[in-house]
């Protein structure tokens, strides 16, 4: 991996990926999205991995988009082709990992940085971000997948508006679309996010790993298929340790509180 791309690895299976190239306020680059690419990748081959935090360096800026400094030396349809299939592979790897994604959003996130983030299961962002699906000021639609990601998560006329207006979103606005599920205090999302994934990693694996697959399914399956999804997930959590031990646990504090209350006097 290049220094435009960090990769940190924590004992409890987090992971946090960090976009570092400030200076473009994190503008992708082709060799940063290829490592991106690839860094996903071994993350979907990483059967200790527990959750993903996926951040921009400093507080200015989560991603930018594509950088067009560079870019814009290959205008070509194939060029286009090949850019898209690189970020639309890579962001459709990082929706289907098996464990929840947070983006720790910090500042702009446009264009392809939106898209970035949408691709995220979960969106904490700091009180400075501002967000925007501004392909259309390029004339250009969304390539790396925004579009369906953003019919899903906000409906077809606010999905219409977003990217037809291309306006940039502060984060109240953010907040309250459910484009964002936090908004923290400026500098802030990175650590809020962290927490937020330390917290996921101390469930047992297979329940997290579980929830995420039976609301994917019912993205991606017809209702009753994701309902049959549901049930096959449930069964072996139900006969594990960890929720053997839960049920005993609750039930020694539950035979605790009804000790009657002795009279020694």
């Amino acid at each position: 991996m290049s220094e435009t791309l960090l990769i940190e690895t924590h004992p409890d299976g987090v992971t946090v990926l960090t976009i570092n190239r400030p200076a473009a306020r994190n503008a992708l680059d082709l060799a940063t999205m290829r490592d991106l690419a690839a860094a996903i990748a071994d993350l979907a081959a990483n059967p200790s991995l527990c959750a993903v935090v996926l951040t921009g360096a400093g507080i200015d800026a989560f991603c930018s988009g594509g950088d067009l400094n560079e870019l814009s030396h290959f205008p070509s349809a194939n060029d286009g082709l090949d850019m898209i299939s690189i970020m639309g592979d890579a962001l459709l790897t990082l929706e289907r990992l098996p464990v929840p994604v947070i983006a720790a959003i910090n500042g702009y996130a446009l264009g392809g940085g939106s898209e970035v983030a949408l691709a995220c299961d979960l969106r904490i962002a700091d009180a400075n971000t501002r967000m925007g699906f501004v392909q259309v000021r390029m004339a250009l639609t969304p390539g790396w997948g925004a579009g369906q990601r953003l019919l899903r998560v906000v409906g077809y006329p606010r999905a219409m508006d977003m990217l037809l207006s291309g306006r940039i979103m502060n984060a109240g606005e953010l907040l309250e679309s459910g484009l964002v599920n936090r908004v923290v205090e400026r500098g802030a999302a990175l650590s809020n996010a962290l927490d937020y994934a330390h917290q996921i990693a101390a469930h047992p694996p297979d329940v997290v790993r579980g929830i995420k697959a039976l609301l994917q399914a019912g993205l991606n399956q017809p209702y009753e298929a994701a309902l049959q999804t549901e049930r096959d997930i449930f069964p072996p959590l139900w006969a594990a340790e960890p929720h053997l031990q839960a049920v005993e646990a609750f039930l020694n504090r539950d035979r605790a509180n009804q000790q009657p209350i002795t009279n020694n006097q």
